[in-house]
């Protein structure tokens, strides 16, 4: 049973909030001040804290700050809950680190489904962790694409470049295979006549500069920063090493090579866009998963909740929830999410 701290010096509302959350299921503890609060907090370590803005002896910014200054008790989530509606008041509190707020009066169903969007954004944020740390804690092997990408990451060599630098010219030695981090790069060649010929258009998570490696042929093309760019790059002695220990990666890579110039530059360019949608699509399916509710039901969730799971720029996200809002697969309303279309979601490529 999860654990709910409300902190609240009104004593009806605080009776009445404790009553509603109990019919939820959820164990709650109630403090008539902030100091008693913030005492409660560390005792019980609830999985969500709820707590009123005014009150004596100690207000919600300083339970606030208490708790996000104890090592124990920082990663709890917070929910201011106020009658004031000033937006520099809100805005104070989000500044502080909350993670939400509401403004009284309040319906029943604000309440449950900010504190469920919490819990469950926790929950999320402690799997992606065990995740990364079972990576970590089992035997490097790169047998695909993306284990490739990571291993490239972890073991390369950055390079910065400014708009117009030439990373590598025609002819050079081709020791290094990048893989782009941030910017924008295009490799190209030029004709008899000086023409300039674009062979290829590579964004953040694209291979470029794969040559021959059996051989140490030079580059046979171009390749310059359209962009500010950020590059990893990596021996092609020691990616050879890899590949020779991971046949299956072989032929990922292989299939990769063997696609035509055309062909590689039109897929590349929809896997960058669609990859966003992806991660938009997945996180919003996790969030109901965790929420453990009807999958087509309201999911009341910030957007830069969802932005950080999603690991996107908010801007980002808010542009791909109105295309699929456009498309018919999810309604918006305020803050509430709904999924109208699940195997549409599931489906996205």
């Amino acid at each position: 049973m999860k654990k709910v701290l409300l902190v609240e010096d009104d004593t009806v509302l605080r009776e009445s909030t404790a009553e509603l959350l109990e019919l939820s299921n959820y164990l709650v503890f109630t403090a008539p001040n902030g100091s008693a609060g913030v005492r409660l907090a560390m005792e019980q370590k609830p999985d969500v804290v709820v707590c009123d803005i005014m009150m004596p002896e100690m207000d919600g910014y300083a339970v606030l700050k208490a708790l996000s200054g104890n090592e124990e008790t920082r990663g709890i989530p917070f929910i201011f809950l106020s009658a004031k509606t000033e937006r520099s008041d809100v805005r104070k509190g989000m500044e502080l680190g909350a993670d939400d707020y509401l403004t009284k009066p309040f319906e029943e169903a604000e309440l449950i489904g900010a504190i469920e969007s919490r819990i469950a954004k926790m929950a999320i944020l402690r799997d992606m962790d065990e995740e990364a740390a079972s990576e970590e804690a089992a035997e490097e092997v790169v047998s695909n694409l993306n284990e490739l990408k990571n291993f490239i990451y972890d073991n390369g060599m950055d390079f910065e470049f400014s708009l117009g630098d030439a990373i590598y010219r025609e002819g050079d030695n081709s020791n290094t295979v990048y893989l782009v981090l941030t910017g924008v790069v295009k490799t190209h060649k030029l004709d008899e006549q000086g023409k300039e010929l674009i062979t290829g258009i590579h964004r953040p998570d694209d291979f470029f500069g794969l040559t021959n490696f059996t051989r140490n042929i030079p580059y046979p093309e171009f390749a310059t920063a359209m962009e500010d760019t950020r590059c990893v790059g990596i021996n092609k002695t020691a990616l050879k090493e890899v590949l020779q220990n991971n046949p299956e990666l072989v032929l990922e890579l292989m299939q990769l090579m063997s696609e035509s110039l055309t062909e590689a530059r039109e897929q590349l360019l929809q896997m960058a866009y669609g990859s966003v949608r992806k991660k938009t699509a997945n996180t919003l399916l996790r969030f109901a998963d965790k929420l453990q509710s009807n999958v087509k039901g309201p999911i009341h969730i910030l957007r830069s909740d969802l932005a950080g799971v999603a690991g996107m720029a908010t801007e980002t996200l808010i542009r791909t929830l109105s295309s699929f809002k456009k498309e018919g697969l999810i309604d918006i309303c305020d803050r509430d999410i709904r999924i109208l279309d699940v195997e549409g979601l599931r489906n996205m490529s």
